[in-house]
């Protein structure tokens, strides 16, 4: 299956799941009716009830010195011009109990995924929604811990935190205007409060719009070819970004950051798969991250990394 097989079936209206690796190198392309068996599960519920489960769980992340060394390669490619804005990520070695189908079923999140054994997302972040001809994305950039004393007037007023998202916003604005006319931001820099297992996070998005051409269901697969990877974990200017990515991180991300979503024969929804355990060797790894600017303090964007390992 490839893009040409997504446009085809969008144009018959046959419903169908979409799933992309981090460069759209690696795509799933399965049609609804073929979902017959346990191994491939999904749910898109924006308006989920959270339900408590006992969920033991152990991380044992990449020390502190190490992760600085990655950290002050990316400033020197950023003081270099290379890159203004990097997503680095880092691979977290986790154990529990739970299996993957049962942190999958426990899981409170809008978006979820299990793809067999292999990997789960449990995903807050869309990245992009289309209905009645009306494109949709919703760029997340900023995080906070929300029992920091006034955490959501800090995570507004931060400099560094305004840069990152305006330039994830423009980048943004920019891929959407390759598939769309009359792009623009509805809504710049709203406060969504994230479960983070234990705690609760401030996660700062903003609504971008733009308008599609009635027919836009012959043409999805090209639409998400254009837009992939997603910009708000990957970085910008994004081709010399995601260079330097490959070389710092030094781990195959895989479908970690790639894209997961369902045409339903009408509309299309989707999601950026963050908060991704992946199973190799019947170990559980799990991947997470942060923007990465010239003003970003190493020590924050490290415990950010951590906050973000979490069973929600």
């Amino acid at each position: 299956m490839n893009f040409d097989d997504v446009n085809s079936l969008a144009k018959q209206k046959i419903p169908f799941l979409f799933i992309s690796d981090f460069k759209a190198g690696n795509i799933k392309v399965i049609p609804l009716s073929e979902l017959k068996d346990n191994d491939i599960e999904f749910c898109i519920n924006e308006n989920y009830k959270k339900t408590s489960y006992k969920n033991d769980f152990y991380k044992f992340p990449l020390a502190f010195s190490e992760y600085k060394k990655k950290f002050d390669c990316v400033i020197d490619k950023i003081k270099s011009g290379d890159t203004y804005l990097l997503n680095l990520t880092q691979a977290t070695p986790i154990k529990t109990k739970l299996s993957l189908k049962k942190i999958y079923k426990n899981a409170n999140a809008a978006y979820k995924l299990r793809y067999k054994n292999e990997f789960i997302c449990f995903s807050p972040e869309k990245f992009i929604q289309i209905k009645d001809s009306t494109i949709h994305s919703y760029p997340m950039k900023g995080t906070i811990d929300a029992s920091i004393k006034n955490a959501k007037e800090k995570i507004l007023n931060n400099k560094k935190e305004i840069a990152e998202h305006i330039m994830i916003v423009d980048l943004l604005r920019n891929d959407l205007s390759i598939v769309a006319k009359k792009v623009r931001v509805q809504d710049f820099r709203y406060i969504k409060t994230i479960e983070a297992g234990d705690k609760k996070l401030l996660q700062v998005s903003s609504h971008i719009i733009g308008d599609l051409s009635n027919n836009w269901q012959s043409r999805l697969g090209d639409i998400l070819k254009a837009l992939l990877p997603a910009g708000s974990i990957s970085g910008t200017p994004k081709k010399s970004t995601l260079d330097i990515i490959q070389k710092v991180e030094n781990y195959d991300r895989g479908f970690f950051t790639g894209v997961f979503g369902v045409f339903d024969g009408f509309s299309f929804d989707s999601a950026v798969m963050i908060r991704y355990i992946e199973q190799k060797d019947n170990k559980l790894i799990y991947k997470s991250g942060g923007g990465i600017t010239l003003d970003s303090d190493c020590l924050e964007e490290y415990n950010e990394l951590l906050d973000k390992i979490y069973l929600p």
